[in-house]
């Protein structure tokens, strides 16, 4: 993967506004990529300075082995999970 496809992936998880979340496969059409996966591989590298937990599966769930955080932060912005999800459609940002 080019240092260009990282960055914009970065750029788009960067601005994702407090309270509202994205899906990995709405970071990759943001993006101008065509993988969720390709989102999360370069989210599992390197998003310590990024708000990372703002990003979720399509379904609302979170990572399994980052769940009490990411829903602890997520939380905290006022993203309230429903039986362990998150609604997409009522927190997904649309700008």
């Amino acid at each position: 993967m080019d240092e260009e496809t990282f960055e914009r992936v970065r750029a788009v998880v960067a601005s994702i506004p407090p309270g509202k979340v994205l899906s990995y496969g709405d970071v990759a059409a943001r993006a101008g990529l065509n993988s969720p996966r390709l989102v999360g591989r370069i989210m599992a590298e390197d998003t310590a300075d990024l708000p990372w937990y703002r990003v979720l599966r399509s379904n609302g769930t979170v990572a399994e082995h980052l769940r009490h955080r990411q829903l602890e932060l997520l939380r905290a912005e006022g993203v309230l999970a429903d039986g362990g999800k998150i609604p997409m459609s009522r927190y997904r940002w649309r700008d």
